[in-house]
């Protein structure tokens, strides 16, 4: 995540998680839920509170704030977590029909980076928006609402 757009305050943000290459992964039910499943792990044991989200194909938009942590760090691990738990899936199921070249994409993107070793599932901003005001929140949850 940028060091200009980490998230430093106990006020709300609207964060957007995406895959890398925008890659249709969510059309799979079992993938959304280790995300859910994560987002109710953070819940209980980070203190992170989620007031809204949409799981769209390639990205994920939600709202949410943490009293506790430092919410770039919450960030860093929910997305670690996700991904390591969506590519073991992947690498050990046989339900995913495109496993080859999921894997062969995610390879592909963690060349670019010297961080990944394997794989890179998501991108690495999620940019996060501070909501300084209730319009600004409003604004954001409307428009999580009304994704398709």
């Amino acid at each position: 995540m940028s060091e200009l757009r980490k998230a430093k305050t106990e006020k709300p943000y609207f964060i957007t998680l995406t895959v890398v290459g925008w890659i249709d992964i969510f059309t799979r039910s079992v993938y959304s839920e280790i995300v859910l499943d994560s987002f109710e792990y953070c819940r209980i044991n980070k203190n992170m509170e989620n007031f809204c989200y949409v799981i769209m194909p390639s990205h994920i938009h939600f709202i949410s704030r943490n009293l506790d942590e430092k919410m770039q760090d919450i960030l860093r691990d929910l997305k670690a977590y996700t991904a390591r738990q969506i590519i073991n899936l992947i690498e050990t199921e046989n339900y995913e029909s495109r496993r080859d070249w999921l894997l062969h994409m995610f390879s592909y993107f963690a060349k670019s980076r010297q961080q990944n070793e394997k794989y890179q599932f998501w991108q690495k901003t999620s940019h996060p928006t501070e909501l300084t005001s209730n319009s600004m929140f409003d604004q954001k949850r409307y428009y999580i609402h009304n994704n398709p």
